[in-house]
């Protein structure tokens, strides 16, 4: 593949904390992307927000704002991995829909074409800038746009389950799966809004666990044992 968005969840970033960032853990991540760009791909990356906050934590506060709390949590997010990415010898760039002072660009499809050109790594943070949307919704969104070949999902489980495996210790995994399977099975590989974003737009994705070793580079390079979502 020439170009790949990569989806990862805010939560894996933190490791066993569960909140804030596990440095080792990002670092990692890092190197295995730095192999990935070194062979030519071009590599986006979209980051959940759930190492800091979820758009429902609180049944309290307005679901909006709420959600624009989540969004700022991802911009964070890309920030820090971001920086990380560079410290390992990466060149980065975030993109936002919204207007974050310099701390961010403006998201334009023109702007990251341009980044890519460059060989960078380019960061698509804050979702889709609107609440009741998740960043499930936002990274097939972008993938679309930027005429990304796959969706890759990072995941603390190892692909995607006829059930839940934290629950039920007979769940089957799935090698390939049909996004119509997945709509109509409620598998929740990713939101509904999301898996019907894919459908009409063939985006494919393939669901692999973060935490195995070397996982990234493996998932991206042929030796694949997830969960591949297919949309012909």
């Amino acid at each position: 593949m020439k170009r790949v968005l990569l989806k990862l969840s805010g939560e894996a970033l933190a490791g066993e904390k569960h909140t804030g960032f596990d440095e080792p853990t990002v670092t990692e991540v890092a190197r295995q992307v730095k192999q990935i760009t070194e062979s030519g791909v071009q590599v986006g990356i979209v980051i959940g927000g759930g190492n800091f906050w979820r758009g429902r934590t609180s049944e309290t506060i307005d679901r909006t704002k709420a959600d624009q709390i989540g969004m700022l949590a991802t911009v964070m997010n890309c920030i820090y991995v971001s920086e990380i990415f560079r410290s390992v010898g990466m060149m980065t760039q975030i993109l936002t829909p919204f207007e974050c002072g310099s701390m961010t660009k403006l998201f334009s499809k023109d702007r990251a074409n341009k980044y890519f050109s460059k060989g960078m790594v380019v960061f698509f943070a804050g979702g889709t800038g609107h609440p009741y949307f998740s960043t499930d919704t936002g990274i097939v969104l972008r993938a679309i746009e930027m005429e990304a070949e796959g969706i890759y999902l990072a995941k603390a489980i190892d692909g995607v389950y006829d059930s839940d495996p934290k629950t039920n210790p007979v769940a089957v995994k799935y090698d390939e799966v049909s996004i119509a399977e997945v709509i109509d099975k409620k598998l929740a590989v990713v939101d509904l809004t999301a898996s019907i974003m894919c459908m009409e737009n063939k985006m494919p994705m393939y669901v692999f666990g973060l935490n195995e070793e070397n996982s990234i580079v493996k998932a991206m390079t042929g030796e694949f044992s997830g969960t591949k979502v297919t949309v012909s």
